[in-house]
């Protein structure tokens, strides 16, 4: 029977060193004084060039990625494997704005494919069109407003980016992500990954587009999604998560006066989100999903939807996926009960992924029990451990 207590399956995977660095990690994650330092560690590193790689490497980058570039993650990658969990390779490195950049994170995405194909323990590749695109240009078109002639040859080297790596993916035979991102730019992102569905997806899930089911109109749009894909005869890839960007999106609202997307309430959250599952297990033909959700109720639920379903575990058109670093006791949970699970696992230079680390330690903190749940479950191994010396 499948349970997400058992300490030993879920940390079977680290050492007594890895643990007890994790232990410390989640002492400390909770306290906003380490929020600011790493902030201060940040600027530190842009403004004065200052070596901080000693310190973040071995620890938080430990933690939450697999190494700086692609090669470094081959032992994440290996062991992770062991345990029949997928790595997802993510591409962490944020806020360039130049076509120079763009172009060399589309270049790092083909990587990650290239490796992908070689390596069955990479079910998946991902990508953000952040990475690829000028976000200002994005509102832009969400917006449905007039591009200059500029703009609409810089959003035709957009398409261009999108389409090679999903092309890349397709010929792989290699499925990919892409990601969500702030409400005013989802939309453009939300045509480009229906656009290169009706392309790549036809034979087989190929390209998934990512809803958060922390807006009040994401449930409505995956029907809808689905709907226009039984109708020009494609296959749905979709990607389900709650979301990251609630305080950011709840604050432009108020800014901005109009009415925030994001749901009243956490249990509306929850609601929309296991519907979400049920409806895409009900449909499992013809839609591929990863639940990328560190709620344990969602991920058993998900668990029952398959059964009652007569849904095999190992069913190529359902994985779960948690972070790399968090939810061990879901992941290798799941994948010893013989589900298919995948790991995020970021990489990228450490001084560039800093603002990505950052970010999960805030979401850490905001995330009410997410810390303290992590952290009774290392101590409860832990004890384990040390009850059998």
């Amino acid at each position: 029977m499948l349970s997400f207590n058992n300490t030993e399956v879920a940390f079977s995977g680290k050492t007594n060193k890895d643990l007890n660095r994790s232990y410390w990690l989640f002492k400390m994650v909770p306290n906003p004084t380490f929020v600011t330092i790493g902030k201060f560690l940040r600027n530190l590193a842009i403004q004065l060039q200052f070596p901080i790689k000693w310190i973040i490497k071995p620890t938080i980058f430990k933690q939450f990625c697999g190494g700086e570039i692609i090669p470094e993650c081959d032992k994440t990658i290996n062991d992770l494997g062991r345990f029949k969990i997928g790595t997802i390779l993510d591409y962490s490195v944020e806020g360039k704005k130049n076509e120079h950049d763009f172009d060399s994170c589309a270049d790092e995405t083909i990587a990650t494919i290239e490796k992908a194909q070689k390596n069955k323990s990479i079910p998946f590749c991902v990508f953000k069109v952040t990475g690829l695109a000028r976000f200002d240009l994005l509102a832009k078109v969400t917006a449905d407003q007039t591009l200059t002639a500029t703009e609409q040859h810089e959003f035709g080297r957009i398409q261009h980016r999108i389409d090679h790596i999903c092309k890349a993916a397709h010929d792989a035979g290699v499925p990919v992500f892409i990601d969500a991102e702030e409400s005013w730019i989802q939309k453009a992102i939300d045509d480009l990954a229906n656009k290169m569905m009706t392309v790549y997806n036809i034979q087989k899930p190929i390209v998934y587009n990512t809803f958060q089911l922390y807006r009040k109109d994401r449930l409505a749009y995956l029907k809808h999604s689905f709907d226009i894909a039984q109708k020009e005869n494609y296959y749905l890839g979709a990607k389900l998560v709650r979301g990251a960007y609630m305080e950011k999106e709840r604050a432009r609202a108020l800014e901005k006066g109009y009415s925030s997307p994001i749901q009243d309430t956490k249990e509306n959250t929850d609601a929309d989100y296991d519907s979400a599952l049920l409806f895409c297990a009900k449909h499992i033909d013809k839609i591929a999903i990863c639940a990328g959700t560190h709620n344990e109720n969602s991920s058993m639920f998900l668990a029952q939807v398959m059964k009652e379903n007569n849904i095999v575990n190992e069913n190529k058109h359902i994985y779960f996926s948690q972070l790399y670093g968090m939810s061990d006791h879901i992941s290798y949970n799941l994948s010893n009960a013989g589900y298919n699970v995948a790991k995020y696992v970021p990489y990228g230079p450490v001084n560039e992924v800093l603002p990505y680390l950052i970010r999960r330690a805030q979401e850490n903190t905001s995330v009410k029990g997410q810390t303290g749940r992590e952290l009774s479950l290392i101590i409860k191994e832990k004890e384990r451990r040390k009850s059998r010396v």
